[in-house]
Formats: C-alpha cells, structure tokens, sequence
C-alpha cells in the first residue's frame, strides 16, 4: 500500500471513503486504538485465510456472544483500575484492584469454558482456547482466583458498629447486639401518608469517600487487622495480575467483532457479504452482487433501496473502462472495485455473493478535486501531476482507480492524455478500473473491458445504476435530461416567446 499516513494512502482512504467506513467500525472503541489494524492491509493469502477462519467461527451466535461478553467484563476490569489509579486512600484503592482481579478471573474462567462448548475450529481461536484451558489450570491463576475469592469473603464477614455522640464517632466491633431498624421501621410506618414531592436537594458524589468515611474505614482495618493486611499483601503481589496473552487477545478480537457489528444492519436488510478467494499472483478478478459499503450504510438507514453489480476479468483482461450517463453510478461502482481489494486485503467479509481478489502491493486513487486557490497549477496541471506521482510509485501489483481524469480540457486533448496515461497502465499489467466520459479509451487495449452505465429503457432520464459488461455505444443522454427538465431548444424558445 502507499506509505500508511503519506499523502497518497489518506488520499485513497478519502477517495474510497474508507476513512468514513473505518471511523464508523471503530467508534465508541477508542481504547483499544483499532485504527492501526485498518490501516494495515496485508499481501499475504494464508493471512487472509486464517482471519477467514476467525471470522467463520464469530459467525456462531454462542461463540460471538460469549466473546462480547468477556470483552465487556474486560471493559469493567480496565474501568476499575483506572479508577483505582485515580483514589488517594489506599484502602479504597485496594478494594477496587481486589474487584477488578474478580472481574478479571471470572471473566476468563467463563471464556475457557464457553469457547470449550462452543468448538471453535479456526486455528488461532483454537489455539487461544488451548492457551486459555493452560492458563487456567496454572498455579498462578489458581493461587489468583482462590487468593481473591478468600479475601473477598473475609471482608464480606466484615461486621462493625458504630456509636455516634455528639461530635464523637466510635467503631467497635459486632457481637451480635440486637439491630433495631425493622422495629423503627415499624413504630414509623404507620405514620406514612402516601408519596409526597420530594424537597430535598441532590448533593454531587464522588467515587472516592471523604474523610470522615476515611476515618471509620482506617478504624475498621485496626480491629481486622488480619483481614486488611491480606488485602494489602494481595494488592502487592498482583499488582499486574492480567496476562499480556488475553489482555493482546481482547484487542486484536474486537479488529473482528468491531466490523460484524458494523455489517449486520445490512445483512439483516438482505444484503450479502461473502470470503473472497484471494491470490498474490493471480489477477483474475471477480465480484457478484457487490456494492459500496459506505454507500449502503446510508442507504439501508434511510430504507433505500441498495443496487448490486457484477464485474470480472479474465484471461489477460486488466483495465475496467466505465462510461455512460452521468449520475448513473460510475463513480459508486469505481468505489466499489477499489474498497473490494482493500477489504479483502483487510481479511475482511467482502459485499458480495462470491468474489475473487488479487492482494496489491498498493491501491491508488484518482479523483477529482476542487481547485486551491492558493496552488498556482491549473486543473490540468494538477490532473496530470498526481497522475503521474501516482504512476512513479505503482507497480505491477497495483490496483489503480481513476475517475473523471482530463475533464477540464478539449476532447481531443483528453483522448490523447487518457490513451498516454492507459498505455503505462497496460505497460505495468496492473489492475485498474477508469470512469471516463471519453468512450474512445475503451479500445486502447486489448487487456481492457467496456462497462457502461445503464438506464431505463422505456425513460432514458431514469438511471437503473447498473453497470454491465457491453460496448460504449456512444449514446449522449444531455439531449434527454434537457428535455426532461424543459430546457431543451423548443422548449426554451417557447419559454422566451411567452
């Protein structure tokens, strides 16, 4: 890929709207940084594969539901040591590490033994479940687990009374006294008159206690010395008491279940997403029933309907020359073939019924940009500078996307610019989709393939946004639209006559 983070590589993100895409998978999980995994494409098949498998497995309700589910007590664990972090009394601090190593045992207990039942067959959710039933089953993780869960009892047992007089506060411990409250319950009960508005006002809280609490709580570790003296050596001893294996794992899953979450409203709309086979070598390229994924997220929310095309190239086949109508779907469909190669070097769940995809070393992408007042450089100029920055940097195992290029000039000169800049294109025998309003380019090559927007046949105004494999046939639509819209000829004379 280009440099991730160069100029070139946001360029492609901006152009494909995969930056749009990858904000969308990983909001609300900023604290896991997921945004290096996406901006990570991979030129290795057995890579893809194996994130396949991963995916395969998710696809198991019980599977994906008890990921979820350790993912959230993990969220609690991170939660309670941040807390803890922030507390200035130890004892409170000690508590939280105490209820976050529980968080923390019971939540990977339940994740060995759910991923267990559940028969995981992929070989890296395999392998951490074999770690997982290891990790467990240690001498660590027991002394853990039975460490926390002793302590934690003790401190349930914990019983103390306190004596208010005055300004004097007393701690002493419980030996059984008689406990008044359900008899004071009782003596007011009859006094009660129905729900009444509630006058009173609601003081701010805050999670560390203050220091009269502070004060008891020092009293009540005195007389349960044994007990809080335990908590303090167990607060010493697993002061990192995560394992650096589950804790990378609880990440690296959410890569996964972050993308899954993202495409089930448009699976559950009845649109398709597929494993593409995927090649380093072969550049035979197809797709069935694809579409824009950041397009179809707008659409399905708006409960619009989602139009699916179809492309291939076979053989020696490399370049897709996509003209007709404008507002027909060029542009969504070069999108499209350009977020295919990347998702699917991604590892990713492709739109699709079936695809078959080469891995690129690069994806690059030209479209068209408004022009910057301060940059001297016409609109020609700057069209042929990126494109051929972009030439320089690619290589026979680039995907190239070129939308609208040479629109500012003569159609003369714009056939002569596309056919140069086509020509290197099949000199590098790379993989490349071109909209274009110039239909001549079409047959610049035989590697190259004509697509062609389609319309309604009975309204040639109404755009199906179709694209399909046949001849530009050269048909101009301006004449149709300005009728359309009563701004043809006769229809402006009539206007100007009135």
């Amino acid at each position: 890929m280009p440099a991730t983070e160069g100029p070139l590589f946001r360029e492609t993100l901006k152009d494909l709207q995969l930056d749009a895409i990858i904000g969308t998978v990983t909001s609300g999980r900023a604290g896991y940084d997921l945004v290096p995994f996406f901006h990570a494409p991979c030129q290795d098949p057995d890579t893809v594969r194996f994130r396949h498998e991963v995916f395969a497995d998710l696809e198991n309700p019980s599977c994906l539901a008890s990921i979820e589910d350790f993912s959230r007590r993990m969220q609690v664990v991170r939660e309670q040591l941040g807390q803890a972090g922030k507390l200035h009394y130890k004892l409170q601090k000690q508590a939280l590490i105490l209820a976050a190593a529980q968080t923390y045992c019971s939540a990977v207990v339940a994740l060995c033994e759910e991923l267990t039942a559940a028969g995981v067959r992929s070989s890296g959710l395999r392998a951490f479940t074999a770690f997982l039933d290891t990790y467990v089953s240690s001498g660590f993780f027991s002394g853990l687990r039975t460490d926390a869960d002793g302590i934690r009892a003790d401190l349930d047992a914990v019983s103390y009374k306190i004596r208010i007089d005055g300004g004097h506060v007393s701690v002493s411990p419980y030996r059984g006294e008689v406990d008044y409250t359900a008899e004071v319950e009782a003596t007011f009960a009859r006094f009660r008159q129905g729900a009444v508005k509630d006058y009173s006002s609601k003081l701010p809280t805050s999670v560390e206690i203050d220091h009269v609490e502070a004060q008891v709580l020092d009293r009540v570790a005195v007389l349960f010395a044994d007990t809080f003296t335990r908590l303090k050596d167990f607060c010493a001893r697993h002061a990192s008491f995560q394992n650096p294996v589950i804790a990378r794992f609880d990440r690296e899953i959410q890569f996964y279940t972050s993308y899954l979450r993202h495409i089930r409203p448009l699976k559950e709309a009845g649109l398709r997403f597929c494993y593409p086979q995927v090649s380093a070598t072969s550049k035979q390229t197809s797709a069935a029933d694809t579409f824009d994924l950041a397009l179809a997220v707008k659409l399905v929310r708006d409960k619009a309907p989602v139009v699916t095309n179809d492309l291939e190239l076979t053989g020696a086949e490399r370049i897709l020359i996509v003209s007709g109508p404008n507002q027909g779907g060029k542009t969504t469909f070069a999108r499209t073939v350009g977020q295919l190669h990347y998702l699917a070097a991604l590892g990713l769940p492709v739109p699709g019924t079936r695809a078959r995809l080469f891995l690129p070393d690069g994806i690059y992408t030209h479209f068209e940009r408004e022009e910057n007042r301060m940059d001297l450089r016409g609109k020609l100029e700057d069209d042929l500078v990126r494109v051929q920055r972009i030439l320089a940097q690619a290589t026979p195992r680039s995907v190239i996307v070129l939308n609208e290029i040479f629109t500012s000039t003569t159609l003369n000169d714009a056939i002569y610019l596309g056919r140069e800049v086509l020509e290197r294109v099949v000199a590098l025998d790379l993989i490349c989709v071109c909209v274009t309003f110039v239909e001549e380019l079409a047959s610049v090559s035989t590697t190259t393939v004509s697509m062609v927007s389609t319309v309604m046949p009975e309204d040639p105004s109404v755009r199906t946004f179709k694209i399909v494999r046949r001849r530009a046939d050269g048909r101009a639509y301006a004449k149709v639209l300005a009728r359309k819209y009563g701004l043809n000829y006769d229809a402006l004379k009539e206007r100007i006559h009135s």
